[in-house]
């Protein structure tokens, strides 16, 4: 206990100005000061976070560019490229990162939490954070053709009986495919990529491994070829099979180069390398005939397991049934325009992959928990009928909170206790049932949490009655009162409400809705306070922000949580802000921490419009689809000019749940006590002779099927329920028709084109 009395800020400061350094305690009390006074200034998990993605920009600053003969994976190609529009230079940058190729894929089993990745061009990384497996082609005339440097490659994913990612290179002499897929064989899960091949040229086909991931350099100090298995052994601890054995096999380190630099020689085989820098690399060469197809495999262990019998692991395991098992009953959606059916699979799959107990706002960069992202997979996999897998993500909530109720996944973050509590709510009315009564008491003290955590109603400022200053939601700015965290709040102590009011706490139920009422009350008085100061009714991100992106995060009051009527003034105003200054190739830009097009929060901006009838929503979804990669997915911010990722995880499993939101709120969702059908229901989707259709969508009412049709000059919209009691009152309000409330007992309504 005595260390944390030594004088640690005294020795720091005489440590660094002996040295000749800046005063670090003076410039840390300076950009603090961008910050409004906040219990935790930074959230530890996140400076921890951001500390391992700086020191591996420190090591690839070290390595990669006086190294540039070396194969390197895409984005690198790209970023470190001038004459490429990614292009970044490097100059005195602090750390050499990714910000233009921020792009991947998982792939993996339901319920099984390990993640191998795809980059754009099929390098395959196995583990989290891993070293990598690539492929080339060599030809006799020593042309080495690599897909990383190559720009005709097509991707995509195959959603049949699984997630299976293809990659296809080629040109008029030669093609290579790649599909990179896991699945459970005898119990043991594994990552398979399957090489097909054929040239018209003699040559060699290299699988290689490589020191690097999408993230940059990932270090092997140790790499052993075993020719009588016909494995690889990798840090003395991974073993990677090769179906084929290859006609000769060569290594490198650092000092003597990539192994690529060897192959148009006659480098002495090998089987061994040692690298004490960490940078070892292997090639398996295969001699290939021209006009001959060719099929070699690659297959990994994922669970550590050892490998008993190599040879049963390149047949086909049970992974299909497991996925068809997952995807028993979930909503299904029916759109044949562009690719928003082709999304919808891949996200549908995606947030199945990533909720194997918690749920993973990402494969790789984001493989942790965070309460927001999980409560939004939550409401996604509720939506669209995965219940039992939602219940299961919402069970590991519980062993999350801290004795006094808050629900920790980031210190000074104070959105998650609402969040939490609205998503347990939508378990309830989805389902029909009580809270469990082993969530009973969890409920109350995250409920009281939220009381007790606001600031004094009777203080004459704009906080008054509001949730502390807090590092909330990362994005939208240094610590500070965020309205995004009282909305939440106020749906928090509401969904508690809710779900108490018929048992035997319905006077903790009836306090609860009292503080909701209150508390919203203190965000009207601040907000009225905004509007004299900003002269005008929008609500900017906190009571001490003027209006800039951050705004975005205002709209939780319309979606999701539905605090505000959809005509409300403030929310109007916010979104005509937005549009009018935030809007860049019809998505949203977000100008603070991403620097990028945000999918995710592109759609929350969509949701707001189509809620308000205005028909710029349309815009906006089909923007979010045009920044979609190859395999249905987006990255957590894209750069705005080329397309590519910039910001966070490559597959930000987020953005896939708001996808799969988007898609099922278009079709039907609810408001005010109803069910709408058809709001978002964008006009080319209904052409001549087309039949759209969606469900089962759960709902509070119970399950429903929404099926829209086009003869002639007519719109039938047809819907069948299975109701939890009696039909719920239906409006029907497509896009440029008058709305129309169904008649008791009716299940399809006609519209005429043009009337």
């Amino acid at each position: 206990m005595w260390f944390k009395w030594l004088p640690w800020k005294y020795v720091f400061r005489k440590l660094a100005l002996y040295h000749g350094f800046a005063d670090p305690v003076q410039i840390m009390s300076h950009i603090r000061r961008f910050s409004h006074p906040s219990e935790v200034h930074e959230p530890i998990e996140l400076l921890r976070a951001g500390m391992v993605f700086h020191a591996r920009g420190l090591i690839n600053g070290r390595v990669i560019q006086h190294n540039m003969d070396w194969i390197w994976p895409y984005w690198i190609n790209r970023q470190f490229n001038p004459q490429c529009q990614a292009f970044i230079p490097g100059a005195v940058s602090f750390s050499h990162v990714n910000l233009s190729g921020r792009n991947w894929t998982a792939v993996g089993v339901p319920d099984f939490a390990n993640y191998p990745i795809v980059d754009p061009r099929g390098l395959v990384t196995p583990f989290w954070d891993s070293w990598s497996i690539d492929a080339w082609i060599l030809s006799d005339k020593g042309d080495l053709y690599v897909p990383a440097q190559m720009q005709d490659v097509e991707q995509y994913a195959e959603t049949g009986d699984g997630f299976v990612i293809v990659t296809k290179t080629g040109n008029k002499d030669f093609l290579l495919e790649s599909k990179t897929d896991a699945d459970c064989i005898d119990g043991k899960y594994i990552c398979r990529t399957k090489y097909v091949f054929k040239t018209n040229f003699s040559g060699q086909f290299i699988l290689s491994l490589r020191p690097y991931n999408p993230e940059g350099v990932s270090f092997i100090h140790e790499v052993e070829f075993d020719s009588k298995e016909n494995k690889w052994k990798v840090d003395k601890k991974y073993e990677l099979y090769l179906s084929n054995p290859p006609n000769r096999h060569i290594v490198s380190d650092y000092n003597s180069g990539d192994v690529s630099l060897k192959l148009r020689t006659n480098e002495k085989v090998s089987d061994k390398i040692i690298c004490n820098v960490g940078m070892a690399t292997t090639a398996a060469i295969y001699d290939i005939k021209p006009e001959t197809e060719y099929k070699i495999q690659t297959v990994i262990g994922l669970d550590g397991k050892k490998v008993k019998s190599p040879e049963m692991y390149f047949g086909v395991g049970t992974s299909s049934q497991i996925w068809k098992q997952s995807l028993d009953d979930y909503c299904k959606l029916n759109l044949s325009w562009d690719n928003f059916q082709y999304i919808y699979n891949a996200a549908v799959r995606s947030v199945i992959l990533h909720s194997p107990g918690a749920a993973y706002p990402g494969p790789f960069t984001y493989k942790r928990f965070w309460f927001r992202d999980a409560c939004f997979i939550v409401s996604a996999l509720l939506s669209c009928g995965l219940i039992s897998r939602a219940e299961k993500v919402i069970k590991g909530f519980f062993a999350r909170q801290k004795p006094l109720g808050y629900f920790h996944s980031q210190e000074g973050e104070w959105d998650s206790n609402g969040q939490v509590l609205w998503a347990i709510n939508k378990f309830c009315r989805l389902t029909a049932t009580k809270p469990k009564e082993s969530w009973i008491q969890p409920i109350i003290k995250g409920a009281k949490w939220i009381i007790h955590k606001r600031t004094p109603s009777n203080l004459n400022t704009p906080y008054a009655g509001l949730l502390p200053s807090g590092f909330s939601a990362e994005h939208l700015g240094p610590s500070d009162f965020y309205y995004w965290d009282d909305f939440w709040a106020v749906a928090g102590l509401f969904s508690a409400a809710q779900m108490l009011k018929e048992t035997k706490y319905s006077s903790d139920a009836e306090e609860f809705k009292k503080q909701a009422q209150d508390m919203m009350l203190s965000i009207d008085r601040s907000l009225n306070m905004c509007k004299q100061r900003i002269g005008r009714p929008a609500m900017p991100a906190s009571p001490n922000r003027r209006l800039d992106s951050g705004a975005i995060g205002s709209l939780a009051a319309c979606y999701p949580v539905q605090d505000f009527h959809p005509s409300d003034e403030r929310l109007l105003d916010t979104i005509n802000y937005l549009m009018e200054n935030c809007i860049i190739n019809d998505c949203f830009y977000h100008e603070i921490s991403h620097s990028g097009i945000n999918p995710y929060l592109t759609l929350h901006l969509a949701q707001a419009l189509m809620r308000t009838g205005d028909g710029r929503f349309a815009n906006l979804i089909n923007g979010v689809a045009g920044f979609a990669s190859a395999t249905g997915q987006w990255p957590e911010a894209s750069n705005p000019r080329i397309g590519t990722g910039c910001m966070g995880d490559g597959q930000h499993i987020w953005a896939c749940a708001e996808w799969i939101i988007m898609m099922i709120d278009s079709f039907v969702y609810e408001q005010n006590g109803s069910l709408i059908i058809g709001k978002g229901i964008i006009k080319d989707w209904l052409k001549e002779g087309n039949n759209i259709s969606i469900g089962p969508v759960w709902t509070s009412y119970g399950q429903i099927v929404v099926t829209l049709n086009r003869n002639h000059e007519k719109i039938v919209v047809n819907w069948q329920g299975k109701w939890f009691g009696l039909q719920p009152k239906i409006q029907i309000e497509l896009p440029g028709f008058d709305k129309i409330s169904a008649q008791s007992g009716k299940t399809s309504v006609e519209i005429e084109v043009g009337k």
